[in-house]
């Protein structure tokens, strides 16, 4: 990404909440042969507690960089949420379009990750939690103690002879 800064705010650089640069830039895009600069403001942020920078672009100059900052990592978290009702529960459309009918979809979803998440945290196995959904799935009909199937997962059941036919098998 090609750019210019045009102006730095030395005014919004707040070091203790992580702002590290709060700049007005142009933005050099090629387009048609010609370049079209287009204003923005590009504020660089500091997350102590994954040690990475991260920049934040945007268009509105009157909010502080501290505000942009929040704004964005909180964004961050409902695309992560999202991400987990796509991937892990096959939730890729909402079925209704109206608001209650997202909401009760979302709700549902997100009660179904926690108790995922809690049969996680319970286990005995060290379960990755897309193969505790695989698990479940493939043993949600049998008739099986939920906690003892996800404490050790690999007990094979007892094959059960039938007049003899398949005891060869069950060795």
């Amino acid at each position: 990404m090609k750019y210019k800064v045009i102006k730095s705010y030395q005014s919004e650089v707040l070091l203790e909440k992580g702002i590290i640069k709060d700049e007005l830039i142009e933005l050099c895009v090629p387009s048609a042969n010609k370049y079209s600069a287009k204003r923005l403001r590009l504020v660089h942020f500091w997350d102590s507690i994954t040690g990475h920078e991260y920049r934040f672009l945007t268009n509105n100059m009157q909010w502080k960089a501290s505000l942009v900052a929040s704004i964005y990592k909180q964004r961050w978290q409902i695309e992560v949420f999202f991400k987990h009702l796509k991937q892990r529960l096959k939730i890729s459309t909402f079925v209704g379009t109206s608001e209650n009918a997202v909401m009760i979809q979302i709700w549902t979803s997100l009660i179904g990750i926690l108790l995922l998440k809690y049969l996680q945290k319970k286990a005995k196995y060290d379960w990755n939690l897309s193969n505790l959904v695989g698990f479940i799935r493939m043993n949600i009909f049998v008739k099986i103690n939920i906690w003892q199937g996800i404490d050790d997962p690999f007990i094979r059941a007892a094959i059960k002879a039938k007049n003899g036919q398949l005891q060869m098998f069950s060795g």
